[in-house]
């Protein structure tokens, strides 16, 4: 069975890049995708992701306050992928103690369109080591 993944960002085109990543992998399915926390928290309770990969920074409801919602209804893992979750900054730390099981900085300076190549592999491990 495949591990179900959904991605929220407020970034349309970084969205897209993650969600070619994880279907590159057989074993991970998209099951969804959102543009803030808020709609994130709606879609959540019908999608039942397994893992979700977050991004921070994003208007309406961001990734801090979404994961303190999201804690609350006790359902699947989280992984930051984060361009201000660079290791050891606050929102990195703040991710960690409210359960995020991994935080991968996104690289910085605009929307990189490497992302793949810089990150492709660790993003995918991630999701993997997120549900054991």
């Amino acid at each position: 069975m495949a591990i179900k993944v959904m991605v929220v960002d407020d970034s349309m085109m970084m969205r897209k890049m993650v969600k070619n990543i994880i279907s590159a992998d057989p074993d991970l399915e998209i099951v969804g995708d959102a543009p803030n926390g808020e709609v994130a928290l709606e879609k959540v309770k019908d999608l039942d992701p397994d893992v979700i990969l977050l991004d921070i920074e994003m208007p309406v409801m961001d990734g801090i306050e979404f994961m303190k919602a999201y804690s609350a209804l006790g359902k699947g893992k989280v992984v930051v992928l984060s361009s201000v979750a660079q290791a050891g900054s606050s929102a990195a730390m703040e991710a960690r103690q409210l359960g995020a099981v991994d935080v991968i900085p996104k690289p910085s300076g605009g929307i990189s369109l490497d992302l793949e190549q810089k990150k492709g592999h660790e993003i995918v491990k991630a999701v993997h080591k997120a549900v054991g």
